[in-house]
């Protein structure tokens, strides 16, 4: 059992240093011309297991096209016979750069460039950061697909929660102990809801991080003791209520609105707001409770 543990935490210790290292490579940018900026801080890396029974809550939750980690799995790896038992769930939050939630709290309607540069540039790097970790993972000798960037991936409409989507990475980082979710669906990291997150499933074994709640809520002070809104007051769009978040209300927005805005200042198309992340007491922490300020 000793030695198993062993190469449990040598595995986490690996994976941790793999995407670290490729954060922190010139391929992690805000794509400024002439001048390299990165997009995201250090990340946050955490694990869970394959067969934990928050994946089938998920599934039953979010509605039958949503993945478990063992289909999206055998959905890529079709010959083999696999336990979920066997496979690790990798997920990790890329949390915005200082300046960056800076610049964005300055706004009252919609993005600033560094932000819509971190969603534009920045997710295109993240894609690339899963591919590089399931490629490292697969020259090891370790199965492993990243469910976002799957081709069986697609949107699809729940009945109980409007658009959704095959795979849910906030989800993912929720399971691996990562972050719980906000009135705005954000979800609060040690390092705030200014993030990015992704993952990777592996057949791979890996001790599941630590998850330090029970509540999904347990991180938002509204949900707390009612003691915030402030990212109600943030919505340009009042798509965020004491009743949660208008999926629709903000989607129209930042179609409508926030992305045409960008094409027009920054000459780049991506859709992007984020004004509900900053200027909250949730910006780049875990909020204390009682402090809104």
């Amino acid at each position: 059992m000793t030695e198993n543990l062993g190469e449990m935490r040598d595995a986490a210790a690996w994976i941790r240093r793999c995407i670290i290292r490729y954060t922190a490579s010139a391929e992690n940018s805000l794509q400024f011309e002439g001048v390299h900026e990165p997009a995201w801080a250090e990340p946050l890396i955490g694990f869970s297991r394959g067969d934990d029974p928050l994946y089938q809550k998920f599934k039953d939750d979010i509605g039958p096209f949503y993945w478990t980690p063992l289909e999206i799995f055998n959905e890529t790896f079709p010959g083999l016979s696999v336990e979920s038992g066997e496979l690790t769930v990798i997920s990790w939050i890329l949390p915005q750069t200082k300046q960056t939630r800076l610049d964005n709290r300055r706004e009252k309607a919609v993005s600033a460039e560094r932000w819509a540069r971190s969603r534009k540039y920045g997710e295109e790097f993240n894609v690339k950061l899963r591919d590089h970790l399931v490629g490292a993972l697969r020259e090891t000798g370790y199965e492993a697909v990243a469910p976002m960037n799957a081709p069986a991936w697609k949107w699809e409409e729940s009945a109980r929660y409007g658009l959704a989507s095959s795979w849910s990475e906030r989800h993912a980082a929720f399971a691996s102990g990562l972050g719980t979710f906000g009135l705005c669906d954000g979800l609060i990291t040690p390092m705030g809801k200014t993030m990015r997150c992704g993952s990777v499933v592996a057949r791979i074994a890996v001790s599941p991080s630590e998850r330090p709640y029970t509540d999904h809520h347990a991180y938002c002070l509204f949900y707390f003791n009612g003691s915030c809104g402030k990212c109600m007051e943030r919505c340009p769009a009042d798509a965020i209520t004491r009743e949660g978040h208008d999926k629709k209300k903000c989607e129209t927005y930042v179609h409508d609105v926030s992305s045409k805005s960008i094409q027009s200042r920054f000459g780049f198309e991506t859709s992007g707001c984020g004004l509900c992340q900053v200027g909250v007491p949730c910006e780049a922490k875990i909020p204390l409770p009682g402090k809104t300020t």
